[in-house]
């Protein structure tokens, strides 16, 4: 069943749903009756996901414009108060936050993209206001914190951020990473299904973090005698904190050089040395990944390599419409 699982689970078309900041979705909802549309989820992510849009000013009654409001007090417990009149929405937006977040978790959502820096749902470096009106740039928004407490292992990002193309093809797998386990726990609950899915993550975790990896696979080899909650648990946690690592050039290039390992009995010597120049070129940031990845997937459809090579995610993380391997 696992096996059977991944090679369906790799193939179909996955629906991915995200939340995201009502705003970036073009709705002037903002305090001052603008929005802060963004092209790229709209336009290009939005081929491939459902949005669900959440606007916790709007959806907590108040108008459209409104009275613009900060952070203020203890950072790790700040007070959402009006700029001018001094009003006081902190225990409103926390109350609709715990019934907003039920709803949310029936959403099944894979991941998040919040408005930077907005007192509500700013994921980093938020202001917040001391006693004297000092803003400090250490906050979280109100929403978003709880989002975050809400559903720990969940991928978020600001839009913010996402014009940083590292930061943008991180999100992204680790969104498409997150679907493909909560599919393994819908659709092949079991001890077989964990180490099938380690299996075909193998290389994505090397490239992000040989650690955790090497952690997951200590879970993995006691699978069968763990409380099926606690491998769960503990594996889900390892798995998206490895993602967050940022993959870097020299961890691809180990990957790179690992499948290449996989076509040394089928290549010939020059096509070996096209191989080897195209991985140092990448290792120079003369080309980006794309480039030498595609002439492995090459040689690999075409050569009796093991089938669960052919699984790896690494090869195919998420839709290439998106081309972000052309950027890093």
């Amino acid at each position: 069943m696992p096996s059977r699982f991944w090679s369906e689970c790799l193939e179909q078309e996955p629906t991915i749903r995200l939340g995201v900041s009502t705003c970036l979705m073009g709705e002037n909802v903002r305090y001052d009756g603008g929005h802060k549309r963004d092209r790229f989820l709209l336009n290009t992510l939005g081929e491939f996901v459902d949005w669900v849009p959440v606007c916790p000013e709007v959806e907590i009654g108040l108008p459209v414009p409104r009275e613009a409001m900060h952070l203020e007090g203890d950072p790790d417990d700040p007070r959402l108060v009006t700029i001018k009149t001094g009003k006081d929405y902190t225990d409103r937006m926390q109350s609709w936050a715990a019934e907003r977040l039920e709803q949310l978790a029936a959403e099944k959502l894979h991941g998040f993209v919040f408005k930077s820096r907005s007192p509500s749902s700013g994921l980093y470096r938020v202001k917040v206001y001391d006693q004297h009106g000092m803003p400090s740039r250490i906050g979280t928004g109100i929403f978003a914190r709880e989002v975050v407490r809400r559903f720990p292992l969940l991928p978020l990002e600001e839009e913010g951020r996402l014009h940083d193309m590292g930061l943008r093809e991180n999100f992204i797998e680790r969104v498409f990473v997150y679907y493909r386990w909560t599919c393994m726990l819908e659709e092949a609950p079991s001890p077989g299904g964990v180490v099938a899915f380690h299996t075909a993550h193998k290389l994505s975790m090397m490239a992000h973090s040989p650690q955790h990896y090497r952690q997951m696979g200590r879970l993995v080899a006691d699978a069968g005698s763990l409380p099926w909650p606690e491998l769960v648990d503990r594996y889900g946690q390892l798995l998206m904190e490895g993602m967050e690592v940022m993959a870097t050039p020299g961890r691809h290039v180990n990957v790179l050089q690992h499948l290449m390992g996989f076509l040394k009995e089928f290549i010939s010597s020059e096509d070996k040395a096209e191989l080897v120049q195209l991985i140092t070129d990448y290792q120079d940031g003369l080309v980006p990944l794309i480039v030498p990845l595609t002439l492995l997937r090459h040689h690999l459809k075409r050569h009796p390599v093991a089938d669960w090579v052919h699984q790896q995610v690494y090869l195919n993380p998420y839709p290439k419409e998106l081309m972000l391997r052309n950027h890093v």
